[in-house]
């Protein structure tokens, strides 16, 4: 278990204390909408245009 999960698990943090990932909607370039894939572990967003792949 990771500490994030523990820690809640435990009551030593709770869901306010979780920071917030939001995925890029725009390219930095271009600043047209991306295509975003959220996953359990993170995001991955792609610009059609500029092939632009950020991933976290």
């Amino acid at each position: 278990m990771d500490e994030l999960a523990a820690g809640i698990t435990t009551g030593e943090l709770t869901l306010a204390d979780v920071p917030v990932y939001e995925p890029p909607r725009r390219c930095p370039i271009c600043q047209r909408r991306m295509t975003v894939q959220v996953r359990p572990d993170g995001w991955r967003a792609r610009c059609s245009r500029h092939s632009v792949l950020l991933d976290k």
